[in-house]
């Protein structure tokens, strides 16, 4: 079980699986203390983790123009390798109003996973601490195929992420416009929250 809960007092607004409307209020918090429009409709994704090249720093360099081009704010937890610092640091000065790096510090990460609707994985998260935060949290993951893992199947309204092939920067891209394609159907998109938060709680 996380230690991480999304009823802590550090965050703006405390939420359950049966109160996720309530969850978009830490995402506006966030926003105004950016100095972001208040925008709550926006798909706001995080990386969790950081970046290195085992944590498919490689990938991300491919996708990454990509995943600029679409209407999104991006959350980057400030720890990994000074090279992808120095890029993170790069797109954060050119694109102040769309993204932030993170402190790597507990109440940051409090913030992040309350705020975000999304978490971007880049390589397997099956091992990851940050993982079972996000489900703990409602954050719904993109990520490689894993044990951890099941796929959203919209048709019976199970499954709690969106999976793409290992390494694949056509299918990694597709997960993510698969996501922010079913991420402005909020009933669709509450139903898998809540799936993320009930996966931890049966574990």
């Amino acid at each position: 079980m996380s230690t991480y809960l999304p009823t802590s007092d550090a965050i703006a607004r405390r939420y359950t699986a049966s109160t996720l409307d309530q969850k978009i209020q830490n995402k506006t918090a966030l926003q105004e203390e950016f100095g972001w429009p208040a925008e709550p409709k926006r798909p706001m994704v995080c990386l969790p983790a950081g970046m290195t090249d085992a944590l498919g720093g490689k990938l991300l360099e491919e996708v990454l123009p990509g995943i600029l081009a679409l209407d999104l704010q991006i959350l980057i937890l400030g720890k990994g390798s000074a090279a992808y610092g120095t890029v993170f640091t790069k797109l954060e000065n050119e694109r102040k109003h769309r993204i932030h790096i993170m402190p790597d510090e507990e109440a940051a990460h409090l913030a992040m996973y309350a705020a975000a609707d999304i978490s971007l994985f880049l390589a397997d998260p099956a091992s990851l601490k940050e993982l079972t935060h996000c489900l703990t949290f409602g954050v719904v993951p993109i990520a490689p195929a894993s044990k951890a893992l099941e796929e959203y199947d919209p048709i019976q309204e199970n499954g709690f992420a969106f999976i793409y092939e290992p390494t694949n920067v056509w299918t990694c891209y597709g997960a993510v416009v698969r996501a922010l394609e079913t991420y402005r159907f909020p009933f669709d998109w509450r139903t898998i929250q809540r799936h993320c938060m009930e996966s931890i709680r049966t574990k």
